[in-house]
């Protein structure tokens, strides 16, 4: 595909620990936003019955970054499926018997075939060369994800959550493929916060990105809405 035809969609993290503000926020986003995002923060303080209930009838990517034993990651994902995400997360360096415990799970929970997509994080976006290192990798960020990138693929993920940076290498690496997610997406001028490796959003959609993930420049905006739909308009131009 194209950058030129590319459809990039926006997704918008709604990262509070209130089920009142995360509600005020999508619905503000409505209409915008072609999925929301709910991760540990949320999960974690307001519980999943919370989850689900602002899911409702909106498409949920649910960014749980699962990684543990492959037992207890496939029990996991099973364990999710009531949630009936459109988009599920796991961390590529769990291993290939990791993911493909996940995958085959995620099939065993979805016999209709609308099961979630399965989405592999290769390197946080708060993490560059100098993090890598500390932790034991020698290589630098863009070595580390298409090498996470093609075991994940290789156990059946449907994609990747990558930085944007990282964004035209994939492409060329794996075509159009995988699903790519791209978090660290900041408008012109905006703060970037914690984040180490970012683009804005016209820049990642040229790079190759399916959906970009944006949060604080939309949630803690003077107004959601609109601070949404200038990101929308972005990608659409």
């Amino acid at each position: 595909m194209s950058d030129t035809a590319r459809q990039t969609g926006l997704i918008v993290a709604l990262d509070t620990q209130d089920p009142a503000q995360a509600k005020a926020w999508a619905h503000a986003v409505q209409g915008v936003a072609g999925v929301i995002k709910l991760g540990m923060e949320f999960a974690y303080a307001a519980g999943f019955q919370a989850v689900a209930d602002l899911a409702g009838q909106r498409p949920l990517f649910l960014d749980l970054k699962l990684h543990d034993i492959p037992n207890t990651v496939g029990a996991a994902v099973k364990a999710l499926s009531h949630l009936r995400p459109r988009m599920l997360t796991l961390h590529a360096v769990g291993g290939a018997e990791m993911m493909k415990a996940a995958r085959k799970a995620c099939d065993e929970a979805f016999p209709e075939g609308e099961r979630p997509l399965l989405l592999a994080v290769t390197v946080l976006t708060s993490m560059d060369d100098q993090a890598l290192a500390e932790v034991g990798v020698p290589d630098d960020t863009r070595t580390q994800v298409l090498r996470l990138a093609h075991l994940a693929m290789k156990s059946g993920m449907d994609g990747l959550i990558c930085s944007a940076h990282e964004l035209k290498a994939l492409r060329e690496a794996l075509g159009d493929k995988p699903v790519l997610v791209t978090p660290g997406i900041r408008p012109a001028g905006a703060a970037k916060g914690d984040q180490k490796r970012v683009m804005t959003p016209a820049e990642a959609r040229a790079a190759g990105a399916d959906w970009i993930v944006v949060g604080r420049p939309i949630t803690q905006a003077a107004d959601p809405a609109a601070a949404a739909a200038a990101i929308a308009a972005e990608l659409a131009a």
